[in-house]
């Protein structure tokens, strides 16, 4: 998969310097303003989680193009512990860090399609897409 633009997550400043990348790509793509901050939402939450959880990793983000429809693609991976109990973090109010606990289901509801892949030990794989309406 060729990204176009990929950030480092090693500090907070990253967080930031992920959801702005973000938010420019969205612009770029033609999303509303709306859509732009549900974006730059699911990316703040997914680039604090690797932040929080692995301490390092990257987010990266990607127009892409299926089927005649136009989105952005945000992959979230990292080499953390990994995550034992998907379902378990995917259920609402869930948190390990004491936050709100919107979290992953968060950033599912936000955004069109969401997958997560993780290996205890190796790491986590985040995928999620916004299609332009």
């Amino acid at each position: 998969m060729q990204f176009q633009s990929c950030v480092k997550i090693v500090t907070e400043w990253d967080i930031v310097a992920a959801r702005q990348l973000g938010r420019n790509v969205s612009k770029e793509l033609g999303f509303g303003t709306v859509d732009q901050a549900r974006i730059t939402t699911a990316i703040s939450e997914l680039a604090r989680n690797i932040y929080l959880y692995a301490g390092k990793g990257k987010v990266c983000i990607e127009k892409i193009n299926r089927m005649g429809k136009s989105g952005l693609l945000i992959v979230a991976s990292d080499e953390g512990p990994g995550i034992a109990d998907i379902r378990k973090v995917m259920e609402d109010g869930y948190t390990t860090s004491g936050g709100l606990g919107a979290g992953l289901p968060g950033v599912k509801r936000l955004m069109d399609e969401f997958e997560i892949e993780s290996v205890v030990g190796e790491g986590t794989e985040i995928k999620a897409i916004k299609w332009l309406r």
